[in-house]
């Protein structure tokens, strides 16, 4: 197997490991057996199981970022497209498997003892705040309604998480829809 595939196969099983029990309760054998990936090759790839996790929460942003805004595009109105992130939100929290923010989480976890951890959630979250950004601006709107539109949407992720259900996005929409006026 060469590197590329097992680092892909060490991740897709990471991501399901960690997403699914959380990260300080994985260890690199679970993951060596959920991939099919050596112990040894695993520590070649990822010397750290810091280095593993910073590698999931950055390959995972790449997808939950693409398909945010892939999402979000098909709507035509800008002000719409700012809403749309809302709806998107509840598609995701709806989903069989969904267990809360990744980010969120592994920042609960680690936030405080991996500066790696730390960056790469500050990094996703940043993205995020800068998405919304575009998106009001792009609607016209005064950008101070970025930041409030942002903690609607990490509010709802929070108690989604906790509660298991679909339901903050909606809430959060409604609450973002008086904000747009």
């Amino acid at each position: 197997m060469d590197s590329a595939t097992a680092r892909e196969q060490a991740l897709d099983a990471a991501e399901r490991l960690f997403y699914g029990r959380g990260v300080q309760s994985v260890g690199m054998d679970d993951v060596r057996g959920a991939s099919g990936v050596s112990l040894k090759r695993l520590y070649q790839l990822f010397p750290a199981k810091e280095q593993l996790v910073e590698a999931y929460l950055e390959r995972r942003d790449v997808r939950w970022r693409g398909r945010l805004a892939e999402f979000v595009a098909r709507r035509e109105d800008p002000r719409e497209r700012v809403l749309a992130v809302f709806d998107w939100l509840e598609e995701w929290f709806g989903e069989p498997d969904f267990r809360g923010c990744a980010w969120i989480n592994a920042y609960g976890e680690l936030g405080a003892t991996s500066e790696r951890v730390a960056g790469q959630v500050r990094a996703h979250k940043g993205a995020f705040r800068e998405y919304l950004g575009a998106l009001v601006a792009d609607a016209g709107l005064p950008g101070d309604l970025t930041g409030p539109l942002f903690l609607l949407a990490e509010g709802a992720m929070v108690t989604a998480g906790i509660s298991g259900a679909a339901a903050p996005a909606a809430e959060a929409r409604e609450a973002a829809r008086r904000l747009l006026g």
